[in-house]
């Protein structure tokens, strides 16, 4: 008696996992999944972002040692052209400066510069690398017992920096410039002065 109960536990049992299994099943949980970059990031285009770093520099020339230092941030736009992994580019930006430098009754100071570039990386999926150089211009302001001069300078720079993908049209970059805005004469120092300066910055740029 009890086997004959035990075989028709059993086979009950089977029966309702059959049965279970021919069920439909309900709708699988929804998940936000992480942006992941595509098989082939692109780079193309236009684009137009902000930026914001530190500038320290020396103005050679000067009376006495004059090394302007300050915070520096501004806008930035360009194009890219795309082939294969290899990117070029032109870019340009405009930044507002804080650098500046007092050593008593002197005072030098950086208040804005732009520049002009070309660029050319190479990218890795939605990760460039990229050299870039060019014009660069601006304003080196002298100052002295209330007397100011400024001369706005015609110069060049160079630099390096990587770019990061984070959505099809947002990224985030990090770059260096070296900066020489050239010799401009002053009438009030009675020297040549030449603005030399290093820039390291990180932005974001929207590609359109």
């Amino acid at each position: 008696m009890k086997r004959a109960i035990l075989a028709a536990t059993a086979a009950a049992l089977m029966a309702g996992a059959a049965v279970a299994a021919d069920l439909p099943r309900g709708p699988m949980p929804y998940y936000s999944a992480p942006y992941s970059a595509p098989a082939v990031y692109s780079w193309a285009g236009w684009y137009a972002g902000v930026n914001l770093g530190y500038e320290w520099a020396r103005v050679d020339g000067s009376p006495g040692p004059a090394n302007p230092r300050g915070v520096a941030g501004g806008l930035q736009g360009g194009y890219n052209w795309q082939f294969g992994q290899f990117v070029l580019g032109g870019e340009t930006d405009l930044q507002l400066t804080g650098a500046d430098d007092t050593f008593a009754p002197w005072k030098f100071s950086n208040p804005w510069f732009g520049t002009l570039r070309a660029r050319a990386g190479y990218a890795m999926n939605n990760v460039l690398l990229f050299g870039t150089g060019g014009l660069a211009y601006g304003d080196v302001k002298a100052e002295n017992a209330g007397a100011t001069e400024t001369h706005t300078s015609l110069g060049w720079t160079a630099g390096a920096g990587m770019e990061v993908g984070f959505t099809p049209h947002w990224s985030a970059k990090v770059e260096y410039l070296y900066m020489d805005l050239g010799n401009r004469t002053s009438s009030l120092t009675g020297t040549d002065l030449d603005l030399r300066a290093s820039i390291l910055r990180f932005g974001v740029n929207y590609r359109f």
